[in-house]
């Protein structure tokens, strides 16, 4: 049987900085290849109230509407509005990207 890989084997041949980086990075490649797992994780950390419906739609690769019709479907109650201007500025920025791409 062959050894596991580990983290520690791609940081010491060079290939990442630290072991951070590699989960980080597994992280990505992960949620990329996985769709449900990426839909999953941003209804987990809206509920857990991390993330706005905004930047929840952003991580999937969905509209504002089309999130907000996912969580309602799942049973989730929705938070209107940001918490505080950090977040309302992140929900700006957010929102202006989804339309841009919605767009082009």
């Amino acid at each position: 049987m062959m050894e596991a890989w580990k983290t520690e084997d791609l940081v010491s041949a060079g290939l990442y900085e630290d072991e951070k980086a590699v989960v980080q990075d597994a992280m990505r490649a992960l949620l990329s290849e996985r769709p449900r797992l990426r839909l999953e994780l941003a209804i987990h950390r809206y509920r857990a109230e991390e993330i706005s419906l905004a930047k929840a739609a952003a991580l999937v690769g969905v509209s504002w509407e089309r999130m907000r019709e996912i969580l309602l479907g799942r049973g989730v109650e929705l938070r209107l509005g940001p918490g505080n201007e950090a977040e309302a500025v992140d929900e700006i920025r957010l929102m202006e990207k989804i339309s841009r791409e919605d767009a082009g």
